[in-house]
């Protein structure tokens, strides 16, 4: 029975401590360090995918733009709703397996997820370059 409720502890200690990418996450511009979108990371089965719900646009650009970059059936459709992060696998703290477009290039990354103090860090990999970008809890 000790070992049993130990077990159980241990168990919901660490369940705790996982931290989920689900949610709603503030995109942040590299250069300028301003907000650029809001992404939802959602399930669908056992993976993982995120769409922008809202686009933030600087001043001047349009609100509801079109990805005029990306190509496929994805070209020239409206950003607001796009899905642009596919197929991510929880594999232990992280999330793989997956990618994620740009919209602003047009260009697809393979991906990688994982919160760190309570922020998504989001990593794209075009062979063995990568970027590495971080993102805010959107309340």
């Amino acid at each position: 029975m000790r070992i049993l409720f130990t077990f159980t502890f241990i168990l919901l200690a660490w369940a705790s401590n996982a931290q989920s990418i689900v949610g709603k996450w503030k995109t942040i511009d590299d250069n300028t360090g301003e907000a650029r979108s809001i992404v939802e990371i959602y399930k669908k089965g056992d993976k993982f995918h995120g769409k922008i719900l809202q686009t933030i646009p600087k001043a001047g650009e349009d609100p509801d733009p079109l990805c005029d970059a990306c190509k496929g059936k994805k070209k020239n459709q409206r950003v607001n709703g796009m899905e642009i992060i596919s197929d991510m696998r929880a594999k232990g703290k992280e999330f793989v397996g997956g990618d994620i477009l740009d919209p602003e290039s047009g260009k697809v990354y393979d991906c990688k997820l994982w919160v760190e103090d309570g922020k998504l860090k989001v990593r794209g990999y075009l062979l063995f370059f990568y970027r590495t970008q971080t993102w805010l809890p959107a309340g």
